[in-house]
């Protein structure tokens, strides 16, 4: 394991003299570390370490009870709060777009109410209201709503193996904004170009927003970037290959507003981090909205 930055290191053992022992973790005493919080300064073992942007923080110091009342809390790379667990808002997309599957399974005309459509669909659908006709909550719902049990094991798998990374790296607020940002841009350019009587659903926007920004981000740590291009052009080659009848639209536009916003997220400067961040998000929305009221105003 690297040694943490700031980390003292024991004398080497030339036969000189004797080696000196490491310290014991301050939760763990029998189990010796040369890692140390870079918050407070305590000796701390790989169970009790948690990742931060510049070294490792003990458990005490990610819930805060470690720091001084003028200390400044844990920060990730993006500006984000460290938190003891990385995954939560992961595990809350996760758990709504399972929840809204099983509704759909058990109410088949509730389907209906949640895809994205531009205008009044064909069968085998019925008759219905799409985003044209003023149903602009569709743009949201359909970022949640799957009906195949292979379309929503397959988003779900990516949104963990994606998500709980970026999570980590971005923090909580930031990660649900570019996973938001990214879904409504799908659906925007979904129903910008495709025909207004296309029913479009699924989490495949947002997902390819988690793309885009994975590989903004291991570029920025200088991370093998082969990995996870190999998964984007497979996911690519699926996106566009004939017969798989997938929304290319939804995909693209979720990738590019994915790129974008995660670029401000993790390049954006100390000093005006924030105001940069958002202020990207807010543009991309910006967009999105234009997209909308453009189409919009081409079907009504």
């Amino acid at each position: 394991m690297d040694q943490a930055p700031g980390s003292p290191q024991g004398p080497e053992d030339h036969g000189t003299r004797p080696a000196q022992s490491l310290p014991g973790c301050y939760r763990h005493p029998d189990r010796e570390t040369g890692i140390r919080c870079t918050r407070c300064d305590r000796p701390i073992c790989p169970e009790c370490m948690v990742n931060a942007s510049v070294g490792f923080h003990c458990q005490d110091c990610v819930r805060g009870s470690g720091l001084a009342p003028n200390a400044a809390r844990p920060r990730t790379i993006a500006g984000g709060s460290v938190t003891a667990d990385p995954r939560l808002v992961t595990k809350i997309l996760i758990g709504i777009n399972v929840a809204v599957f099983i509704a759909v399974q058990v109410s088949t005309s509730l389907l209906n109410d949640l895809v994205l459509l531009g205008a009044w669909p064909p069968a085998p659908f019925t008759p219905t209201e799409g985003v044209a006709d003023g149903d602009w909550y569709r743009m949201v719902t359909t970022m949640f709503t799957h009906q195949e049990i292979w379309h929503i094991a397959f988003n779900m798998l990516s949104l963990w193996w994606l998500g709980g990374p970026l999570e980590a790296a971005l923090g909580r607020a930031r990660y649900l904004t570019l996973y938001l940002v990214s879904g409504l841009a799908g659906s925007a350019l979904a129903y910008l170009l495709a025909s207004p009587t296309t029913a479009t659903l699924g989490a495949s926007g947002a997902i390819f927003g988690l793309f885009g920004a994975t590989a903004v981000l291991m570029r920025r740590l200088n991370y093998d970037m082969r990995p996870i291009i190999a998964l984007l052009v497979i996911n690519l080659i699926f996106t566009f290959s004939p017969g798989f009848n997938i929304s290319w639209q939804a995909h693209i536009g979720g990738l590019v507003a994915g790129v974008v916003t995660g670029y401000a997220m993790v390049h954006a400067p100390r000093k005006h981090r924030a105001l940069i961040q958002y202020g990207t998000s807010a543009l991309v929305l910006a967009v999105v909205v234009l997209m909308t009221v453009l189409r919009t105003a081409q079907l009504t």
